[in-house]
């Protein structure tokens, strides 16, 4: 029999890590609490509406593309994309703009907002192709246990060019003057949890995966990507047991022996984390164990969290984008209460998703999927049903004066997810969404490590440790742990 690998977690870092050590000939068992594959990126079904519970953006492609080839296979074997154009909508106070696909079309409208803009997209994007290039093939294949790692002569030759020390705002604001276009290349960098003021302007790579890869859509919605890795994985001989919630990692000798949950024991050579790191830690590990204090943890910035809403239509809706960003009130407030003051906010920044407008087996026939999201501060409490239903009502209304129809009358389902939730679905430390921030000082060796720093046999994946929050990421985390337990175990 070959060594044997547990996975805590079936996200998509963990079944990512479980393939990855499968092909190497690891005897393979992932333990989930959720009785499917999926993680946050779970899939809710109710009353002929499907919805995607977390992640909605498609981005990077040829992330997922290299990694299915890493197994020989291909994505449309598993799902088919179909590329949005628009590729998503941005309301403002007054009025609202589509984000065109092609290049061509998106050179004007920055034109149209501020003549010459174009001309500097293009001296903008040259950098951000070189980072995206760096980023995406070197750095976030770094498993962030040494300084050395990043003695890459591409990566020293390139150091300026990455622009770590500099900001994301005053990188896009040398090249643009108009509110709109700073605006609305600042938005992807919500993606990694952070202000932009507080993010290095390297990740302008986010710019160029929006502005050069494109927004994509897969068939069936997200959910298609998590049924594609599952099968893959199962193909390949991992074992998958659901309804399993992990209440302890028992040791011998400081090793990682067994995983224990409330039903059942499974034996280990190693353990990988794909749950929440500060859980696993905190709650399956004794305290002469844990790598990390909660003094440490209290000082992570972590990225928001979401309060989301799940709303089925008995209608459909005229004008409307599959994306749509509503950024029709003051951004700065809403910020300070995500990052600063950690408040429920007083009138948010909110983003919809209608996947029926791509997809129409997601609703009823004559019916819409809308997905509601307001970002806000990780570790808020009293998300009673009266404050979800305030702000459901509060952007609602928004969103029916910018659309300029109707929608509460037409609602025949309802559903609503909040930072409780993230704690009780999915042990998340305190109730963060997306992982920590992606700011300089939480950026490879200054994150959690990958491997624990007491138990040899213990390894960590997902948005908590390197490279950080998003789907890709994610992706990547799995192969990248994968590699660290092949390296330091194989030859054993």
């Amino acid at each position: 029999m070959g060594k044997k690998a547990i996975v805590i977690g079936s996200g998509f870092a963990g079944m990512s890590a479980a393939s990855f050590m499968a092909k190497a000939g690891w005897q393979v068992t992932v333990i989930e609490k959720q009785s499917g594959p999926g993680g946050r990126a779970r899939q809710l079904q109710a009353q002929g509406f499907t919805f995607d519970r977390g992640p909605s953006w498609y981005w990077m492609p040829d992330v997922f593309e290299r990694y299915f080839a890493c197994f020989g296979k291909e994505v449309q074997q598993y799902y088919q994309l179909h590329r949005l154009d628009p590729s998503y909508r941005i309301y403002r106070e007054q009025g609202f703009s589509d984000v065109p696909a092609d290049l061509y079309e998106f050179k004007k409208m920055l034109d149209q907002w501020e003549p010459g803009a174009a001309g500097r997209l293009d001296a903008f994007l040259q950098e951000a192709a070189f980072k995206y290039k760096t980023g995406m093939q070197k750095l976030v294949f770094k498993p962030g246990q040494s300084i050395t790692e990043f003695l890459d002569p591409a990566v020293i030759t390139g150091i300026f060019r990455l622009d770590i020390f500099s900001s994301i705002k005053k990188h896009i604001h040398k090249y643009f003057k108009h509110p709109h276009i700073r605006q609305m290349l600042e938005f992807p960098i919500l993606f990694l949890g952070a202000l932009p003021e507080n993010t290095p302007a390297l990740y302008s790579l986010m710019n160029y995966a929006d502005i050069i890869g494109g927004t994509w859509y897969p068939q069936g919605g997200m959910y298609s990507i998590v049924q594609a890795m599952h099968q893959l994985a199962v193909s390949l001989g991992v074992q998958f047991h659901f309804n399993e919630n992990v209440v302890r990692i028992e040791l011998e000798t400081s090793t990682a022996k067994r995983v224990i949950t409330e039903n059942n024991a499974w034996e280990a050579d190693v353990v990988i984390g794909g749950a929440d790191y500060h859980f696993i830690e905190n709650q399956l590990l004794p305290a002469s164990h844990r790598s990390y204090s909660e003094k440490y943890w209290e000082e992570r910035l972590l990225a928001p969290s979401s309060l989301l809403y799940y709303v089925g239509l008995n209608k459909r809706l005229e004008n409307i984008r599959h994306h749509m960003l509503f950024f029709d009130v003051p951004f700065d407030r809403h910020a300070q209460e995500i990052y600063t003051t950690k408040e429920w906010p007083a009138n948010p920044l909110f983003y919809v998703c209608a996947s029926s407008v791509t997809d129409n087996t997601v609703a009823p026939a004559g019916g819409e999927n809308l997905f509601f999201l307001v970002p806000v501060a990780a570790g808020l409490t009293g998300d009673d049903e009266a404050l979800r239903e305030r702000y459901f009502n509060l952007i609602l209304r928004r969103f029916e004066q910018h659309i300029g129809q109707s929608v509460a009358a037409s609602i025949v389902f309802r559903q609503s997810f909040a930072n409780s939730n993230f704690v009780q679905d999915y042990n998340s430390f305190k109730g963060n969404a997306y992982g920590l921030a992606n700011t300089l000082r939480q950026t490879a060796i200054l994150k959690p490590s990958c491997r624990s720093k007491k138990v040899p046999n213990l390894f960590y994946t997902g948005q908590l440790t390197v490279p950080g929050p998003g789907v890709p990421p994610s992706l990547i985390s799995g192969e990248v742990v994968a590699h660290e337990v092949l390296k330091h175990y194989s030859a054993t």
